[in-house]
Formats: structure tokens, sequence, C-alpha cells
């Protein structure tokens, strides 16, 4: 693994009132990996994300992106950076064709008699060679979203994301409300963009779904780390004992 991360966080601190969810966080992203972001609910996970994303503001602490001190504040700032965010409600639109989707807010335009028009063709044209490269298989890039199936949902989300990052993918639990085989196909997509070179966080409550796609994990517990661990050194055992506090109340009876 290279030495450099491409996405270091040093010592961020959030808070909201007087409730703690981040607590001098330290946080490393290497190219061409996928870490898993896990905890139980209330850990802090939603709120770290949306800190990378610019969708909150940390209190306190740095950013460095490629070695080079950033400043997030809002989600220009990450996706300037090359950094998309896919949350888990996808905020796709319902009433709008997959082409649409992947391109709303920066559909592309033509000149058309001195104005700006869609340019739908070139949409779709694109919208396919998106679908294509991902290895997405829906029957047209005409479909309206409403009639698609969950796991089809999900892919049209990570389309759009990826369309427009250069580096780095945030999945907000992107198995969620999937039957088994779309889980699959998911995950395999998961793995076959990050052979592509794009490094992807992934947030997920099922361990199994870390296990097949991850290589790191960042564990969080009440908003501070309570662990960084490699894949090939770790087990599902010692994972839930970080997630829920057990490995402390070990140590303490050893004590």
């Amino acid at each position: 693994m290279p030495k450099e991360p491409l996405l270091k966080l040093e010592s961020i601190s959030k808070s909201f009132g007087a409730v703690q969810a981040l607590l001098d966080i330290d946080f490393e992203l290497y190219p061409s990996e996928v870490l898993g972001l896990i905890g139980d609910n209330g850990a802090g996970k939603s709120t770290l994300i949306k800190v990378i994303s610019g969708a909150h503001l940390a209190d306190s602490g740095r950013i460095f992106f490629k070695g080079r001190r950033v400043s997030i504040r809002r989600p220009e700032d990450a996706r300037s950076l090359g950094i998309e965010t896919v949350y888990q409600d996808l905020s796709l639109f319902e009433n709008s064709d997959i082409a649409q989707n992947l391109f709303a807010g920066r559909e592309v335009t033509r000149r058309f008699c001195g104005m700006a028009t869609l340019n739908k063709r070139r949409m779709h044209r694109e919208c396919q060679k998106i679908l294509d490269s991902l290895k997405i298989h829906i029957d047209s890039t005409h479909a309206l979203v409403k009639g698609l199936s969950g796991g089809q949902r999900q892919s049209v989300a990570i389309g759009r994301a990826i369309a427009f990052s250069k580096e780095i993918l945030i999945l907000d639990e992107p198995t969620a409300a999937l039957g088994v085989p779309e889980q699959m196909k998911v995950l395999k997509m998961v793995r076959d963009i990050r052979n592509e070179g794009y490094s992807i966080i992934i947030i997920t409550h099922n361990l199994e779904h870390v296990f097949a796609v991850a290589d790191r994990l960042h564990v969080l517990r009440q908003g501070k780390t309570a662990g960084k661990l490699k894949l090939l050194e770790t087990s599902p055992e010692e994972v839930v004992k970080l997630i829920t506090g057990a490995d402390l109340v070990e140590k303490e009876h050893s004590d």
C-alpha cells in the first residue's frame, strides 16, 4: 500500500450543541482501495462522511488531499477534488429517465439560434457508455427511474457519481433494502470500480458485505476511532468487539 494517503484527516471534531458527534478523528484513505467505515448507530459515520463531502463543516481539524491541505466547506469543494457521495436515499428523480438522472444539475447543452438547449442525444449516448463501463444492464437509457428495481436504482445513482468523480466515491449503505442477488451485483460493482483506480469509502452495517469488498476498516464508536484494521489481519468477531466496546470490557477484566 502506498505510504502517502490520497485523503487524510487529522484531529477532526464536530459537535451539534451538547452532542459531540466526532472527537479527534484521524482518518486515511489510500489510492485504489476500499475502506469500510463501520460502527453502531450514532457512532459518527454519517457525520464523518458529511465532513468529507462538504455537507458539514468540522469544528476543528485539518484535511489533506494528495498531501496538500485543503478546505472542504461545501459540497462543491469536495466535487472539485473529485469526491462524490451516494447517500442512502439515492436522491433520484422518479419521473425522469436514466440519462436525465445521470446528468441532473450538470446537463449537457448546445447552442441553437443563440440559445442553450439540452443535448439529449449526447446525454443518452454518454449515459449508455457509463452504464456499459460499469456493466450495468438496463434495456434503455430512456427508462423512467420509477420503473427500475432497487438494485438498478442503486446502480444509476453510483453511475451518476462515477460520471463526475475523478478520485473518491463514498457509498452510504449501498446494499440496504436490496435482495440478495442485487446485493451481490452492487458488491461486484464496488470491486470493479476499485479495479478501475477509484478509492471507495463504504458505510454499511453488514459485516459480511464489508469483508467481501474492503481492504481496510475504520471502526467508530461514540464519535471516536475504536480501531483501524486490515481485513487480512482481523475477523468479524474482533470487529464486533470494537463496535460494541466488548474489547474494553475484556481489557478491564484482564487488568
